[in-house]
């Protein structure tokens, strides 16, 4: 059970960021737009589970656990870097040397960069749909984790109830503290990468 828990943390710590830099932009976060973000990541996390646990039963044991440290290293890895982009980004905004202009074809770009350019419509408010274009954008990395950690013989089904609740306390959590995170000059996704290369480690 330690383990569902602790990967249902990890992956729910882009939530906890994306939360708290909608709370810190005024932007506000309704009970089922929570909801849609939380069980999306869940369901993507049980599907992807079982579909790696599937998988993992034609594959030995040995290249099952190597193969997982180095996905779940790679996206760890990716996820500091992007959190290295968006610090670099976010630097040269404030300071005027960059100006980024992109349609609505460059929602997912915009959301790579920019967690609340999920709202589109500029309400302050995060609508059901857009947070479904929001859990949709950060669900990949849950694709990805969950298809490598169904290798390490975790419980689909308590990793996905854990990470419903996880992301529901990640946005209230976020929400109550983002005023003072988005305060801070970088940006703080690179803890999740950490966390996950950690837990590659351990599991190797």
């Amino acid at each position: 059970m330690a383990e569902e828990l602790i990967l249902a943390v990890i992956v729910c710590a882009d939530t906890f960021i994306a939360s708290a830099a909608y709370c810190g932009s005024g932007i506000r976060i309704p009970p089922l737009s929570a909801a849609v973000i939380a069980l999306t990541g869940a369901a993507v996390l049980w599907l992807t589970l079982n579909l790696s646990a599937l998988i993992s039963g034609f594959i030995p044991p040995q290249i099952c656990s190597a193969a997982a440290f180095i996905i779940i290293s790679l996206i760890g890895i990716s996820t500091i870097v992007r959190s290295i982009i968006r610090t670099v980004v976010r630097t040269l905004s404030e300071k005027g040397d960059l100006s980024l202009k992109m349609g609505s074809q460059g929602l997912m770009i915009k959301l790579y960069l920019d967690d609340t350019a999920a709202d589109a419509d500029h309400s302050k408010i995060l609508s059901a749909a857009e947070a479904a274009a929001l859990a949709a954008a950060s669900s990949l990395d849950s694709a990805a984790t969950g298809l490598s950690c169904g290798f390490l013989g975790v419980s689909p089904v308590k990793t996905g109830v854990f990470a419903f609740a996880a992301g529901l306390a990640a946005i209230a959590l976020g929400s109550l503290l983002g005023r003072r995170i988005s305060a801070l000059p970088a940006d703080l996704s690179w803890v999740g990468g950490v966390m996950l290369i950690v837990f590659a480690a351990f599991q190797l």
